[in-house]
């Protein structure tokens, strides 16, 4: 039997925006992880490919089910994190472990990049 844990590694991947190397359909992709849960009984990835091998052209967004994944390493480069959808909806998982903040979310900037206060009025 399957089992339907979240994996450790696209976890700490997508709450770092840490971009990933993988091994997919025998295919070497480099992608931004956004979505990570159970959709129709399995455990699934949905990322946003922007380098490596594909059938369809790049960058693009690609469902990956995380048993048929190999080669899985962290890179070092970031990304600024959620994307928009061309439709403006997500999936609805079955069970959605983690998703990616919005690019436009501070919370995780360090001191340097900390947003300024808005002015008193």
């Amino acid at each position: 039997m399957l089992s339907l844990q979240p994996n450790p590694q696209i976890c700490t991947a997508i709450e770092h925006r840490r971009m990933m190397r993988l091994g997919y359909h025998q295919r070497d992709r480099i992608l931004e992880p956004h979505d990570h849960g159970i959709l129709n009984g399995s455990v699934q990835l949905l990322a946003y490919q922007v380098g490596g091998s594909s059938s369809r052209p790049l960058p693009n967004w690609i469902l990956m089910r995380v048993d048929e994944i190999y080669d899985l390493r962290l890179l070092d480069r970031t990304f600024p994190g959620g994307r928009p959808t061309s439709s403006g909806n997500h999936i609805k998982w079955d069970k959605l472990f983690i998703r990616v903040k919005p690019a436009d979310d501070h919370s995780l900037a360090g001191p340097q990049h900390k947003a300024r206060p808005k002015p008193l009025p």
